[in-house]
């Protein structure tokens, strides 16, 4: 089986992950969008809590490349939380989809333990980072620091899943609009 067919696999999975989160994840739906055999799957991922691993670990090492990138293209610290949003923000806008590791997040109880420890991950990443450019602004303490930039990985998610439910991007600008009208992203 081709390197391309296991990514279509992942890519296929990521999709039904964020549309359903990980109850989504169906070999057989995901076999035939791929346009492949269901048996075919196994072979890259022997489990269903392999795939859903395998997709939430890619999930959130891209994140953390689209947050480095943020930060190399964006040396003022303000400027990254304001761009931060914007991560969440494109999930809404490619089909109305939640970030995978909060809908997988919502199921946490019922996950794999391979597949919780990746959806932790995806938090870890967003609050350390977050965590990082607060400092850089010299809000304090690391530890007043990590609880603000929880606070922000909170309020953004929260975003998100409300214009999710609304089906009203609108809504999740306004929301990101009060939060900083608020103060929660400036200094």
């Amino acid at each position: 089986m081709s390197e391309n067919a296991r990514e279509a696999i992942l890519e296929a999975a990521k999709g039904a992950a964020q549309i359903h989160g990980y109850s989504g994840i169906n070999f057989r739906s995901i076999a035939d969008q791929v346009g492949i055999k269901n048996a075919s799957i196994y072979y890259h991922f022997p489990s269903k809590a392999d795939l859903g691993a395998a997709v939430a670990k890619r999930y959130w090492e891209q994140t953390s490349g689209v947050l480095e990138a943020i930060r190399a293209a964006n040396p003022d610290p303000v400027h990254c939380l304001q761009v931060y949003p914007s991560i969440f923000r494109q999930s809404l806008e490619d089909g109305n989809r939640l970030c995978l590791s909060s809908f997988m997040a919502a199921e946490y109880q019922d996950l794999p333990e391979e597949v919780k420890g990746e959806v932790l991950a995806f938090a870890d990443i967003n609050v350390a980072w977050l965590t990082h450019v607060l400092a850089d602004l010299g809000l304090g303490s690391v530890d007043l620091c990590e609880r603000r930039a929880r606070a922000i990985y909170t309020a953004v998610a929260g975003a998100q899943l409300i214009a999710r439910t609304r089906l009203d991007i609108g809504l999740f600008d306004e929301l990101i609009q009060s939060y900083q009208e608020a103060g929660l992203f400036s200094a």
